[in-house]
């Protein structure tokens, strides 16, 4: 049995040490949203956030994750809340600038990539408070293992998203 960390929760799970991240996440804590895309690490549809670090969860193994800090699209919200001091009757109808900057862009297509793109874009949000599209574009195809892809090719949606949710940050909405 291993303990880790999800979302601010401490969770027990049954699963070998050497089992992908992923699948622990999607199967035995029925989070949906990061996704299976390629299983390889090349298309960033299953990072998570590893100790405010973006990773691919589908070549991490669970060990890699024990006393370490995992949040998933699911736990954005905590997490700003957390941020920002908000007491747990705001932070449970709150979402992350991220999350209603991708609303309010009405960003994503068909979905697969967009809770990667999410955890990339928070990632960045909170190393580069206002980032220029330069270096969103570095953050999304030449920070990680590989580039974040998006087959649908909403990039430019992506692009105006993050820059939204810079401004809302900034402002601390």
């Amino acid at each position: 049995m291993s303990t880790i960390m999800v979302n601010g929760v401490r969770r027990e799970v049954q699963s070998p040490p050497d089992t992908p991240l992923l699948y622990v996440l999607r199967n035995d804590l029925e989070l949906s949203s990061p996704q299976f895309g390629c299983g390889m690490a090349q298309c960033g549809s299953c990072s998570v956030l590893l100790d405010g670090k973006e990773i691919r969860s589908c070549i991490t193994p669970l060990s890699a994750a024990a006393n370490k800090e995992i949040t998933t699209l699911e736990g954005l919200p905590a997490r700003w809340a957390k941020q920002k001091g908000l007491s747990v009757a705001d932070a449970a109808t709150t979402l992350h600038p991220i999350q209603d900057a991708w609303i309010e862009e009405q960003t994503p297509l068909c979905g697969i990539c967009q809770s990667g793109m999410m955890i990339k874009a928070t990632e960045l949000l909170e190393r580069v408070a206002s980032p220029t599209t330069a270096e969103i574009k570095e953050a999304f195809t030449t920070s990680g293992p590989s580039a974040h892809l998006c087959r649908c090719g909403s990039y430019t949606a992506i692009m105006e998203a993050v820059h939204r949710a810079a401004g809302a940050m900034a402002k601390g909405r």
